[in-house]
């Protein structure tokens, strides 16, 4: 995990600060290895190398107060909104999984009709993908596999790193 992390990170010095968890301690961390590269507060990309292969998911997880409120502030907005509902839709059509801590109707002072409804559900955003094991994952493509999801997942990431900066 952390030679393919300094791989990618020298192939874009955006994705340095890397973080590998709980690296050879506990039973489940010897069959499933994660590690994070942050992007911004609380926006990151996380990694698991686990007995079914390589998963990759872009995340806004664990917010900070007033960052959910942000978030929605955003989604709602006419200039931001549509730009996140077609980043999304876009990874939904590539295979991403979209997921996150989601409320089962929108919040207090949004209206049910809204058009990006589903997206003010969340308070918080995932799309993962699994890679899985097949024999590319011990070559140096599992670099280019790695560097091909990330360029996918940069606009849901830029995004979010732009609209859910810490609010007060």
């Amino acid at each position: 995990m952390i030679a393919l992390l300094d791989e990618v990170a020298a192939a874009d010095p955006r994705y340095e600060d890397f973080s590998v968890w709980h690296y050879r301690t506990g039973s489940w961390w010897w069959q499933n290895q994660s590690a994070v590269i942050r992007i911004d507060r609380k926006v990151e990309i996380s990694l698991r190398f686990s007995l079914d292969g390589l998963r990759i998911q872009g995340a806004w997880w664990y917010p900070d107060p007033g960052q959910v409120d942000g978030f929605r502030r955003a989604v709602a907005s006419a200039e931001s909104g549509p730009s996140l509902l077609a980043i999304v839709e876009d990874l939904r059509k590539k295979g991403y999984d979209i997921s996150g801590d989601v409320m089962k109707r929108p919040p207090r002072g949004y209206p049910t009709d809204h058009p990006r409804a589903d997206l003010l559900r969340h308070r918080s955003l995932i799309a993962a993908r699994a890679l899985g094991c097949e024999a590319w994952l011990h070559t140096p493509e599992a670099v280019d596999r790695v560097l091909s999801t990330t360029a996918d997942l940069d606009a849901l990431l830029t995004w979010l790193a732009r609209h859910v900066r810490r609010s007060s």
